[in-house]
């Protein structure tokens, strides 16, 4: 499967690549950015890249790095499709791209790309309840919280609870 370079003003996803693991080590490996992941940050830049590997091995995977122009990544944003006409959506930026309207901009792209090109009638994203960034991210971007998942994942601050928050197509 091919992922499309996705661009707008100030941001270009690109698909994401191995050679991405040493800039997205500053946000896998950063403990306050990798607090809210499903696992502890990463210790080394190989984590990094396997992770990556893994990522964009998975089965209905389609990932990108979020870049200002193309070039580093600063984060990355997949979309996986769980079954026909469902994805859901993952985001991390590393620390110095915060606050800079990137992830606003990546996620209202992707979310364009699953209900045109994909053909998804339905986006999800599953939030930490004490990620706050995040649950004020996918508001702002029209997702609209459907409910918690109560003792969902079992991560290395202990059993968590998901806030779900999804946007439907019009």
């Amino acid at each position: 499967m091919t992922v499309p370079t996705l661009e707008t003003t100030g941001v270009v996803l690109r698909p994401l690549a191995l050679e991405d693991a040493e800039a997205l080590f500053a946000a896998h490996g950063d403990e306050r950015t990798h607090h809210f992941w499903s696992g502890p940050a990463h210790r080394d830049v190989e984590q990094t890249r396997a992770y990556i590997a893994d990522t964009i091995a998975m089965k209905g995977a389609h990932v990108w790095a979020i870049t200002e122009a193309g070039g580093v990544a600063l984060g990355r944003i997949a979309l996986f499709v769980q079954r026909e006409g469902v994805g859901e959506i993952g985001i991390i930026l590393t620390p110095e791209a915060t606050g800079r309207g990137l992830a606003s901009k990546a996620l209202n792209l992707v979310v364009e790309y699953g209900f045109g090109s994909l053909d998804l009638h339905r986006i999800a994203a599953d939030i930490d309840p004490d990620n706050n960034a995040s649950i004020s991210l996918f508001l702002r971007g029209g997702f609209q919280r459907e409910g918690v998942l109560r003792g969902n994942w079992k991560t290395h601050l202990g059993i968590r609870d998901s806030i779900m928050m999804a946007k439907l197509r019009d």
